[in-house]
């Protein structure tokens, strides 16, 4: 099966190459984090220059590097706003993972469903 792409031919490998990095970074948000993220690189190694698997591999960790430095930025908030002992910080922890972090995932769950149909995820 090949599917017409503006940049080149889409082959059903390609698309099981860009699934499966999408996996990845999804898995990195979610479950394995680490574990996840060596996967994605791993899967970015393997992939050629102008294909839909390099797309959605780069993209992974371009999500993923933007994810951990919002992590950073709001533990460097809760540490210098009120400690790690203060009221506030469950609600900065729970504000955080339900708005931004649920964010990411939601992201990672639209490029997992573009990269199976062999798209990207703008046009």
């Amino acid at each position: 099966m090949q599917l017409s792409n503006t940049t080149a031919t889409v082959t059903e490998e390609n698309i099981k190459s860009a699934s499966r990095s999408a996996m990845a970074s999804l898995l990195n948000l979610t479950f394995l984090p680490v574990i996840g993220f060596i996967w994605l690189i791993y899967l970015f190694n393997k992939t050629n220059k102008p294909t839909i698997d390099r797309y959605h591999a780069w993209l992974g960790i371009k999500l993923n590097l933007f994810a951990a430095l919002a992590l950073g930025v709001m533990t460097l908030l809760m540490i210098f706003i009120g400690g790690f002992d203060s009221v506030w910080t469950w609600i900065y922890v729970i504000s955080y993972f339900a708005f931004v972090h649920a964010l990411f995932i939601v992201i990672a769950v639209w490029a997992m469903v573009r990269a199976w149909s062999g798209q990207k995820l703008r046009n």
